[in-house]
């Protein structure tokens, strides 16, 4: 039986399993981290997975997003994964969207589901998903790896929000694109938040909630951290909208620039900027709410987060106008 070994558990049983059969989670985002995290979700049964990701497979994924092969390069990555997954195990029903998560979305790729695994390591679609799923008790799996450091965290549903935790965007955060990042480290990041994600399903005590777990290969030391007490922040200066939020008394900067907007979703803007322009443009003395308009949302964030630090603006919105 495919099961057996896991069913094999006391703590799991005929009853987890079915639990699992039963189970519904939404990955967004089937990179490095979503390709560790999603066929160990297969394997174990869950019933029906809902994958995020615009991306396609590129030759400088291949060195740890095992789920792909060099024939792959150039297809959507949600579809060569889902092609891969049901190779592994055709029990599992596998929906895919090949788009980013924006506000616009966000509300439907949450539909009934029962955990949220955030692999995407963008700190956008972070806020973005453990916002909601603060609102909704969803529970949120959280990861991130960059060169030989990671974390994996469990938010919401009863625990403290990543806002708890995070308040704030560091100002030095890097990517895999411009700082790198070893396969192994991604690996074994995303096998523990596939292992955070079965235990929340399975309803494993103690409950995983609450819990942050920091990995670094560097210095070869590892830490967890209890966060159940965390409280959330009061003042959120800078938060996240979509079109139909706009008000006619707002704001709005547009960040993109000439050659995006030839493709991109139009908006009426007040003025465009660029991020540098930004952080030197004399801002008008206005209670208005402050738009900031992108294609995904980082340059935004970024800037409504310097805004509100160094010159004190706040009622900040971003609005992430995507690819069109």
């Amino acid at each position: 039986m495919r099961y057996d070994r896991q069913i094999q558990m006391a703590e799991i049983g005929e009853q987890g399993q079915h639990k699992l059969q039963n189970a519904r989670v939404l990955v967004v985002g089937a990179g490095g981290l979503g390709c560790q995290v999603l066929p160990l979700l297969v394997g174990a049964g869950v019933g029906f997975i809902r994958i995020y990701d615009a991306d396609v497979v590129d030759e400088t994924n291949l060195h740890r997003q095992t789920l792909y092969r060099m024939s792959d390069i150039g297809i959507k990555k949600v579809h060569a994964a889902i092609q891969t997954l049901q190779g592994l195990n055709p029990e599992v029903v596998m929906e895919g969207h090949a788009t980013r998560l924006y506000v616009q979305n966000i509300e439907q790729a949450l539909q009934d589901i029962d955990v949220v695994i955030d692999a995407a390591d963008n700190f956008v679609t972070t806020y973005l998903l453990s916002d909601i799923c603060f609102a909704y008790h969803i529970p949120f799996v959280s990861a991130s790896v960059i060169m030989r450091e990671g974390y994996v965290g469990a938010f919401c549903a009863g625990a403290p929000s990543y806002r708890a935790i995070f308040p704030r965007i560091s100002q030095q955060l890097g990517s895999c694109n411009t700082q790198g990042v070893m396969g192994p480290a991604v690996a074994v990041v995303g096998a523990m938040q596939a292992q955070v994600a079965l235990s929340l399903l399975l309803d494993f005590k103690p409950s995983v909630l609450g819990q942050f777990f920091q990995f670094d290969f560097t210095t070869w030391q590892h830490r967890t951290m209890k966060f159940h007490l965390a409280e959330e922040p009061v003042d959120i200066p800078v938060t996240f909208i979509d079109v139909q939020a706009m008000q006619a008394d707002d704001y709005v900067v547009d960040l993109r620039s000439e050659q995006e907007l030839k493709t991109a979703p139009a908006i009426q803007s007040n003025i465009r900027l660029s991020v540098d322009e930004c952080k030197t443009f004399i801002w008008p003395n206005s209670t208005k709410r402050l738009v900031l308009v992108c294609r995904q949302g980082v340059r935004a964030l970024s800037v409504g987060q310097y805004l509100n630090d160094a010159q004190g603006i706040e009622n900040i919105a971003i609005l992430a106008m995507g690819d069109g």
